[in-house]
C-alpha cells in the first residue's frame, strides 16, 4: 500500500439532485450543509471584476422576510480608501431593498435612480493567521475597515464565487463581530445585477 498522503476531495458545489444552483434556488432549497458545502468548494471571485457593479442580495435564513430584510443590494467600487487595511482592495457598500417575491428584480431605497448607500466595507483576502481568515477560499468584506464610525454594521462577510467559470454567482457568510468573538449568523447569496458609477 502506498504511504503517499492521500488529498481529500473538494466538497462539491452542486445541489444534491446534481445540478447547478441558481440564485433562486440557492434561496428556496439550500440547506445550512448545503451552503457550507458551496462555501468550502468556491473559489475567491476576482476583486476588480466586482467593481463597478450592483449586486441583487437574499439572506438565505426565511425568518428575515418576516423582518423586511431579506433582499437587499450590495455594491462594489474602486475609489479613496476609507481606512487603512490589507492590499490590494477595493471597497463596497449596501442598500436596502424593500421586500419583494423572490423572482422579482430588486429595487433600492428610497429608488433606483437615487440610492441610499450605507453600511460600507473594504474587500481584500483573508489576511493568513488572523483573527478574520476563516474562508482561505474567500474574499473578506470588513465593516471594521469600512470608515463607518462607531456604531458601524459589526460584521465580517465571507465572499465565495460558487463556480469557476460563473462570476455573476456569489455566496456569502455574514459573522458578527463583537470584539475578539465571531458569531456566525447567516448565508446570503449574491447575482450580478446593473453597473453603476458611484466611487465613494
Amino acid at each position: 500500500m502506498s504511504s503517499a498522503a492521500i488529498t481529500p476531495a473538494r466538497p462539491s458545489a452542486l445541489a444534491p439532485s446534481g445540478e447547478r444552483w441558481t440564485w433562486l434556488s440557492i434561496m428556496e432549497r439550500a440547506s445550512s450543509a448545503d451552503l457550507e458545502r458551496v462555501m468550502l468548494a468556491g473559489t475567491p471571485p476576482d476583486m476588480k471584476g466586482l467593481v463597478g457593479w450592483e449586486w441583487s442580495g437574499g439572506n438565505c435564513v426565511k425568518l428575515y422576510s418576516l423582518l423586511g430584510i431579506r433582499r437587499f443590494v450590495k455594491g462594489f467600487y474602486d475609489g479613496p480608501p476609507r481606512d487603512q487595511g490589507p492590499e490590494p482592495f477595493v471597497q463596497g457598500y449596501n442598500i436596502a431593498s424593500p421586500g419583494l417575491p423572490l423572482d422579482a428584480a430588486p429595487r433600492c431605497k428610497p429608488s433606483d435612480e437615487a440610492p441610499h448607500r450605507y453600511g460600507f466595507y473594504r474587500v481584500h483576502a483573508p489576511v493568513r493567521g488572523a483573527r478574520d481568515s476563516r474562508y482561505e477560499n474567500a474574499v473578506l468584506l470588513d465593516y471594521g475597515l469600512g470608515g463607518n464610525g462607531l456604531f458601524g454594521p459589526p460584521l465580517r462577510d465571507y465572499v465565495v464565487q460558487v463556480y469557476p467559470d460563473d462570476p455573476d454567482l456569489l455566496l456569502g457568510k455574514a459573522y458578527g463581530a463583537i470584539g475578539p468573538i465571531r458569531i456566525p449568523l447567516n448565508y446570503f447569496v449574491l447575482s450580478r445585477w446593473r453597473k453603476h458609477e458611484f466611487r465613494g
